[in-house]
């Protein structure tokens, strides 16, 4: 049967692929996203780089593959039980959802028409929401929200977006980059390693670590490899190339793979607690690639 662009499937090959949005047809599914939540009475903003095409370009980014909303659990008016409501409102607009409880946010990804909607409903964590994969961004940024026109209707954003976006994306948001903000965002982030605060509680065991083993350009196991995931530490591969993490969570996460003249970012990869994953140069790519990872 063919996909209609509403279904698991497409929610599926919309990870793998990362094709480009149809700006017509994502300005089409924004407007009935706002409709929804209006109707619902959830408040909620343009973040990330719905927000940066919004701000930058007043337009959706040529290369951007997804549609970024949020709202916070405590602000606005909002609580964790509209998240439902919502949720079955877009099924009954045709759309395929998915809802998934995280430690920081809850995620609601609404998939129609081959457009990925990403709605976070951040909870407040040390007067910061985190934004993936793992930025603070001041509460008081989202507490009053500032109104614009976009996309043929009027859209709620940070405030003052520029600050925003400079918090998430760095002092030189204003430049168009479809790869390579990626380490600009990863430096942002503060590493703080589940493994020694589990160690240190008392409650590390090996079902809620990873190991991930680097591999050369030949297939061969990588000594002293430096891993970092981002928000977790860095470790070193011992000598059958594997390094070992503790994980507060299954979830995605942004890797960073540094050994001999080699670097590269791995933006988005999923990583379930006890498994193994090995990692793969390209020689001819080493940037822009999204699960690289493979289970051993």
């Amino acid at each position: 049967m063919r996909s209609n662009g509403s279904d698991e499937a497409s929610l599926e090959r919309s990870y793998q692929t990362l094709q480009p949005m149809d700006s017509a047809t994502a300005g089409k599914i924004l407007r009935e996203a706002k409709q929804i939540f209006d109707q619902n009475s959830v408040t909620f903003f343009l973040r990330q780089g719905t927000c940066l095409g919004a701000i930058r370009e007043n337009g959706f980014i040529a290369w951007d593959d997804d549609l970024d909303l949020g709202s916070v659990i405590g602000l606005h008016g909002f609580t964790e039980n509209q998240m439902e409501p919502i949720t079955t409102a877009f099924k009954r607009g045709g759309y395929y959802t998915k809802l998934e409880n995280f430690q920081d946010y809850v995620s609601a990804t609404m998939m129609k028409s081959n457009i990925r909607i990403d709605w976070m409903c951040y909870r407040i964590v040390d007067d910061n929401i985190i934004h993936y994969p793992g930025v603070p961004i001041a509460v008081h940024l989202v507490t009053r929200l500032k109104k614009i026109d976009f996309a043929g209707e009027t859209f709620l954003v940070p405030n003052p977006p520029e600050d925003y976006l400079s918090a998430k994306y760095g002092p030189d948001w204003m430049t168009p980059k479809s790869s390579g903000y990626e380490k600009d965002i990863l430096a942002k982030i503060p590493d703080h390693p589940t493994e020694q605060k589990q160690f240190i509680s008392g409650e590390y065991s090996e079902s809620s670590s990873i190991k991930v083993r680097i591999l050369d350009i030949h297939g061969e196991s990588v000594h002293g490899a430096l891993v970092r995931i981002a928000g977790q530490g860095s470790k070193r591969t011992n000598k059958q190339g594997y390094a070992k993490f503790g994980l507060p969570e299954d979830n995605w996460y942004s890797l960073v793979i540094n050994f001999d003249m080699h670097e590269e970012v791995l933006y988005q990869e999923r990583l379930a607690c006890g498994r193994t994953y090995v990692y793969r140069p390209d020689p001819s790519r080493t940037s822009g690639r999204f699960l690289v990872l493979s289970q051993e």
